[in-house]
């Protein structure tokens, strides 16, 4: 059974008020008192001089699991929203991994779920181990991104994106962080510019929360749990109006979905899931043997969610 063994999360240490950044991105008042007031949203963790490496090597020096078990690393997963990162021929994710003595590993990215394919790269990660015949095998997953376009910045109506990034050690069969279930829906009708197809973004919004609860409802029929059985819900950070909905269309007190990362570091791409896990071990709102579920939305449009046991 796929298991987190560790995560660990780099948020870089520039802290910026969204208005800061909207006034670069050409938003108006009415869309910036938007995102404030309706969605959420109050600050961004941001590193403006620093490069795609720079953050993934952050949060990959932070992961102390990994120290002295490099060798049994198998597979590195980069888990990313957006298709292209960096200018052809730009490998910044195998140099990285030379540079930490992890050369020998199968290493690739994963994209085309934006910013729901963190749970894809953690499915597949297991999925690689299980056919493995070394038990120590591990994967690691890695997760961050730069805000390097417009496009990259900003969901119109819906979301600011920061920088923070994160590392997930995973392994075939650990005994915390075991992952019981992983469900996604598909919409690809939604696949367009939303930021210039007033109808389409209407659309999406007006469907949004309906298919997330679709696919938070069939992870736990998978995973055989209840909804009150949850200790936590993690979401992705793209903002509050969004999970304020979900939380009340199933019934879920609102208190337990960790929302604080949407106002102090922003939607940090696929690495939000991560971030928020980290979050809630770290102030122990999930226990040892609790579940808890993760959940995600990636525009184009992929909605997923997993349920793993502490």
């Amino acid at each position: 059974m796929t298991a987190l063994e560790a995560v660990a999360v780099h948020l870089p240490p520039l802290s910026v008020p969204i208005e800061a950044v909207g006034e670069r991105l050409g938003l108006t008042p009415r869309q910036l008192r938007l995102f404030r007031r309706f969605h959420g949203l109050d600050r961004l963790r941001l590193d403006p001089d620093g490069t795609l490496p720079d953050l993934l090597e952050a949060a990959l020096d932070k992961l102390g699991a990994l120290n002295g078990r490099e060798r049994h690393v198998r597979y590195v997963i980069h888990a990313r929203s957006m298709p292209v990162a960096v200018p052809h021929p730009l490998n910044p994710l195998h140099d990285l991994l030379d540079a930490h003595g992890l050369g020998h590993a199968s290493a690739f990215t994963v994209t085309h779920h934006a910013c729901a394919v963190g749970l894809l790269a953690i499915d597949l990660a297991g999925r690689l181990l299980a056919g493995d015949p070394d038990p120590q095998a591990l994967a690691l997953v890695l997760a961050g991104e730069k805000t390097f376009t417009r496009d990259a910045q900003l969901v119109p109506e819906t979301g600011i994106f920061a920088e923070g990034a994160a590392a997930c050690l995973v392994s075939a069969g650990g005994e915390r962080h075991r992952v019981l279930s992983y469900a996604v829906r598909q919409r690809p009708e939604f696949d367009g510019r939303l930021a210039e197809d007033a109808d389409l973004l209407a659309r999406y919004q007006r469907e949004y929360p309906d298919v997330m609860v679709e696919a938070i409802e069939a992870a736990l029929d998978e995973a055989g749990l209840r909804l009150d059985e949850l200790a936590a819900i993690l979401p992705h950070n793209v903002n509050q109006a969004s999970w304020r909905m979900i939380a009340r269309r199933i019934g879920y007190p609102l208190d337990k979905v960790v929302l604080d990362n949407v106002l102090s570091v922003g939607h940090s791409f696929a690495a939000d899931s991560l971030i928020n896990l980290h979050t809630a071990t770290t102030r122990g709102t999930v226990q040892r043997g609790e579940p808890y579920l993760i959940a995600a939305a990636g525009v184009g449009a992929t909605f997923s969610a997993m349920a793993v046991r502490c």
